[in-house]
């Protein structure tokens, strides 16, 4: 989409509106202008000054303003703008869209205007799965509006699940494009992600607790940086980024398949997966009863996808993931020699802050030629910074890697 486009801004009343400088300081570094209107709800969260200072313009409030209709009134800041996002968008301002109130400025404005719009929910758990909440925004998306997210995970209210509004460079980039360089253009890069589920029985396995988050966000950042993507997933409870070919898969052995039918024109790969190292000797194909004290289960060894890939005749740049619980660094270099590959990340899987199933990560990045620790990112984020290295390593371009200035 083009730039330099007129933005307005529309933030209403939910604990995520502490996000939305931060949706402005995106928009406006891809090159858009952006005007602010908040919700009376939305200052009981943030400040009207806080969003004045990162947008560069007065923050509108009222509908009745005089000082703003001599100025930019509403009426001409209903035709200033070529799109209007809600962010965060509430339930009850979404039930207020569909309703066509104009009973404050904000809604006002998006019933004057004529401007694309786009919606960012963001809500609680029970709020987003109730079926008002439903058939409003299917009625808004039938009205052409759009709508962007919402993510997962764990919300103010102690619930987990679907309602977090996106993050602000996500939507910014839905909106505008990437902000980012084409590190990656024309390249394919193969990537696995989540779990794998190795069957005892029909009802039980062998698996492990990776939610496939940083798999998936580094699918998504692999696309920005303007590579062609497939992702090799076990099961996991995540939809794939948009312009990301997504292959679902099970087992180890379902997944080296996969692997093996898409690498072999694959620039980069990059293991993230949590496979599991062992499976069932034999899966029953009924229930196991639970007759005696002790059950006796025979492992047999899964087959090793970083070491294969590696061990192509025409390997890809080879990138893995090291989930440790100790002597993590250790642990993680003496993988990058023993299987022959040319990047590793390093990360903790242990304890409440581990990488397993939260939305915040640091790590350490190890190559032949040393390490190089990370501060602690959201997961994409992080997966921006190690793709910034990867291309680097692969380019050849090793020089001028450093570590992140405030990692620890």
């Amino acid at each position: 989409m083009r730039k330099n486009r007129r933005i307005l801004v529309g933030v209403t009343g939910g604990i995520a509106a502490y996000k939305s400088p931060d949706l402005v300081r995106r928009l406006a570094e891809r090159g858009a202008d952006v005007r602010v209107v908040m919700t009376e709800a939305a200052c009981e969260f943030i400040t009207p000054l806080t969003l004045q200072a990162v947008s560069g313009h007065p923050v509108h409030r009222h509908l009745l303003d005089t000082d703003a209709e001599s100025g930019m009134g509403h009426i001409e800041l209903a035709r200033w703008a070529e799109l209007i996002v809600i962010a965060p968008a509430t339930a009850n301002f979404i039930a207020r869209m569909v309703g066509g109130k104009a009973d404050d400025l904000l809604a006002t404005l998006v019933l004057a205007s004529g401007a694309e719009i786009a919606v960012a929910p963001a809500m609680n758990l029970q709020m987003w799965q109730n079926e008002a909440t439903r058939k409003n925004l299917d009625r808004l998306r039938e009205r052409g509006v759009r709508v962007i997210g919402p993510a997962e995970g764990g919300q103010a209210c102690g619930e987990t699940g679907p309602g977090r509004m996106s993050e602000p460079d996500q939507i910014a980039q839905e909106l505008l494009g990437d902000a980012t360089p084409k590190l990656l253009a024309d390249a394919h890069v193969v990537l696995t992600a989540g779990p794998t589920w190795e069957a005892i029985d029909p009802v039980r396995g062998i698996t492990n607790h990776s939610s496939g988050k940083m798999g998936f966000a580094l699918a998504e950042a692999a696309r920005d940086f303007g590579a062609r993507v497939t992702l090799v997933s076990g099961p996991v409870h995540l939809e794939a980024p948009a312009g990301v070919t997504r292959i679902d898969v099970i087992s180890a052995r379902d997944m080296l398949e996969a692997v093996e039918a898409h690498v072999g024109d694959a620039d980069l790969f990059i293991g993230v997966a949590a496979v599991s190292d062992y499976r069932p000797v034999r899966s029953e194909g009924s229930k196991i009863k639970k007759n005696d004290e002790k059950m006796e289960l025979g492992l047999v060894r899964n087959p090793d996808i970083l070491r294969t890939v590696a061990a192509m005749d025409n390997p890809p740049f080879t990138v893995g993931f090291a989930a440790e619980t100790d002597r993590i660094d250790e642990n993680a270099k003496s993988k990058l020699e023993d299987k022959r590959i040319d990047m590793i990340v390093a990360n903790d899987v242990g304890g409440e802050d581990g990488a397993f199933g939260n939305d915040h990560n640091r790590a350490t990045v190890h190559h032949p030629g040393g390490a190089i620790p990370l501060e602690r990112h959201d997961k994409y984020g992080l997966s921006v910074r190690i793709l910034e290295i990867a291309a680097s390593l692969w380019r050849g371009e090793s020089a001028g890697l450093t570590a992140d200035p405030d990692a620890s």
